[in-house]
């Protein structure tokens, strides 16, 4: 179902329902009302429907279900949270997403007396499992490393009254969602859930149908509604000729992310960058965590003004970074990566070439 704002005007966060706390901890942070999204989803997620929520990176989705799942964890709330068994969970694809999602909900989650925990891999496994056994309310993990937690039974999910699955497609993409069905399976069959998603399709829309209840969906924007904030180019070149335009593009003013398909990809590229006189930083799963948060913090500041990722790690560097340009340097296999998460809907347009050659390889632009 699309949302749209009513002849009466947006309502306010109290008109929503969110508590008192809550609605202080808006209007000290700046947020005069609330995003579409939120607006959309909000009055359902508060009086516990299960959801299907469509939108952007940057639509204020992270809000819209985060504000939800407090105020309905602070709502049911009967005492101190018990060891190993959160009552609310989040289910993100990548480390920094979990980090992202934790940062934004953090003084919502302090206003309403509650804690919270990000349990992803790269951190010490042992640090977590001592975070779990002294109790907290809510997780934000990706799948890999809170399956880890719950078969070496440091994390119990049975009394988990409040599910988000993040970046749904995402998660499809990068192959996770057997460990989100056994997940699922670890919680109680009549706890909330909630699913956002920029697609609904395939694998995902699957998912929907085993573990939601009657959910309702919301979107903002249609569901076949092209990016007009960005345009978009596929440039055809020799083989040979690739990692000069690949450095040409990299070598423009401001911020550029590249795409690669494999983690030696990745490193190759940015050797051939530095090469060439380009400041370019890696991020991929083979990367240490202190590894990936520093290149993405020297690419946010500016330090480092070129960004080569994993296709896997694209959902973590376009949704936690701001760049001028993004460039896969292969021919996409699908139309969902031509574009970042915050723009999936976008359509990759050939250029003209005036080369011909039976060997050719694509790279395709947004800007």
């Amino acid at each position: 179902m699309l949302w749209t704002v009513p002849e009466s005007g947006m309502p306010s966060f109290a008109e929503l329902g969110l508590p008192e706390p809550v609605v202080g901890a808006l209007a000290a942070g700046g947020f005069a009302e609330p995003f579409p999204i939120q607006a959309a989803t909000l009055p359902d997620t508060l009086a516990g429907r299960d959801l299907l929520g469509r939108g952007q990176t940057g639509s204020g989705k992270t809000l819209a279900f985060g504000l939800a799942l407090l105020s309905r964890l602070a709502g049911s709330r009967t005492g101190r949270p018990r060891a190993r068994q959160p009552r609310g969970l989040v289910l993100v694809p990548t480390r920094e997403l979990a980090q992202q999602v934790d940062d934004a909900l953090a003084p919502f989650a302090r206003a309403l007396g509650l804690t919270t925990a990000v349990i992803v891999g790269g951190l010490s496994f042992n640090r977590q499992a001592g975070e779990l056994s002294r109790g907290v309310d809510l997780v934000i993990a990706t799948p890999g490393r809170l399956t880890d937690h719950t078969n070496q039974r440091t994390c119990d999910l049975s009394q988990i009254s409040v599910t988000v699955l993040d970046e749904a497609d995402r998660m499809s993409d990068m192959g996770f969602l057997p460990q989100v069905r056994a997940i699922l399976n670890l919680t109680p069959a009549d706890g909330q859930r909630l699913l956002f998603s920029a697609t609904l399709d395939g694998e995902v829309g699957a998912l929907v149908r085993q573990y939601l209840t009657d959910p309702v969906t919301r979107s903002v924007a249609s569901a076949t509604a092209q990016v007009s904030t960005m345009d978009h180019h596929v440039l055809l070149v020799d083989r040979a000729a690739k990692p000069r335009v690949v450095t040409e593009v990299a070598a423009r003013d401001g911020r550029t992310i590249l795409f690669a398909r494999t983690k030696h990809g990745v490193d190759r590229l940015v050797k051939v960058l530095r090469r060439e006189g380009v400041a370019a930083g890696a991020l991929h799963g083979g990367k240490a965590q202190n590894a990936r948060n520093r290149a993405i913090a020297e690419f946010k500041e500016g330090r480092t003004p070129v960004l080569v990722a994993t296709d896997v790690a694209r959902a973590a560097s376009t949704s936690t970074t701001s760049a001028s340009s993004c460039t896969s340097t292969r021919r996409p296999t699908r139309r969902t990566t031509c574009t970042g998460p915050g723009a999936r809907r976008g359509r990759a347009t050939p250029a003209p070439s005036s080369r011909s050659s039976r060997r050719r390889s694509g790279a395709t632009s947004s800007g």
